[in-house]
């Protein structure tokens, strides 16, 4: 028996560039609001504002403005300036619920 784990397939970012809309290998579609993945960003920058509590509770009106595939992963720019996260595929599926 051959376990089929899901990957992204196919992504962009909505009309009014506030949502990622992901399809994966199994067809399944999926949406990522950009404030969910801009508070789930993982890169050093973020990690370290976590950590000394300068990290933002909220992002409103955040919007994609540049996604960049990694082949792992993809680089998801943001309005507010921050391009320096990388989401690995499994991370993204993750935060999707799947």
């Amino acid at each position: 028996m051959t376990l089929v784990v899901p990957t992204v397939r196919d992504y962009e970012a909505s009309a009014d560039l506030a949502t990622l809309l992901v399809r994966t290998t199994q067809d399944d579609a999926l949406s990522l609001p950009a404030e969910k993945l801009r508070l789930s960003c993982k890169c050093a920058h973020c990690t370290r504002a976590r950590f000394d509590g300068r990290f933002p509770e909220a992002f409103p009106g955040i919007a994609i403005v540049e996604i960049g595939d990694l082949g792992y992963g993809l680089n998801i720019s943001f309005s507010d300036g921050h391009n320096r996260g990388i989401y690995p595929k499994a991370y993204l599926l993750s935060l999707a619920g799947r």
